[in-house]
């Protein structure tokens, strides 16, 4: 008797025996997707972090050109002041100066991204030299 009870069992599976994957599985390529998001966000965090750089070194520049802005016109030389504060203030920076009493006040303010509105300022406020001496 021939029968295929006894017969080869080539090209069948046993039920216990785990299922085989193809080699191309679904997640395929996740690791690269999750490194190109790793990458984008590690990108984004060092431009924010340079960003806060330069708007920290621009208001010290805006702190340092008010304080001279404003000594120098305590001192009666308010032209020379705009002079030397447009040397040290950001390029494009707005220089306002205010006397009020026996002080002036001065006001340095610079954009820090052209067509985003953030600014940075610097404010000095210094007594004029010669106000109430006999």
């Amino acid at each position: 008797m021939t029968g295929r009870a006894g017969g080869s069992t080539a090209g069948r599976t046993s039920p216990s025996a785990p299922a085989r994957r193809s080699p191309v599985s679904d997640d395929a390529g996740a690791v690269t997707v999750e490194a190109a998001l790793a990458l984008c966000a590690l990108t984004v965090f060092l431009v924010l972090a340079l960003g806060a750089l330069v708007a920290v070194a621009q208001t010290m520049r805006c702190a340092d050109a008010a304080r001279e802005l404003a000594r120098l016109a305590a001192r009666g030389e308010p032209d020379r002041g705009r002079a030397v504060a447009a040397r040290l203030a950001p390029s494009g920076a707005r220089m306002e100066l205010v006397p009020d009493g026996d002080t002036v006040t001065a006001l340095v303010s610079a954009r820090l991204v052209g067509p985003l509105p953030l600014t940075v300022d610097g404010r000095a406020v210094a007594a004029l030299e010669g106000v109430g001496s006999p």
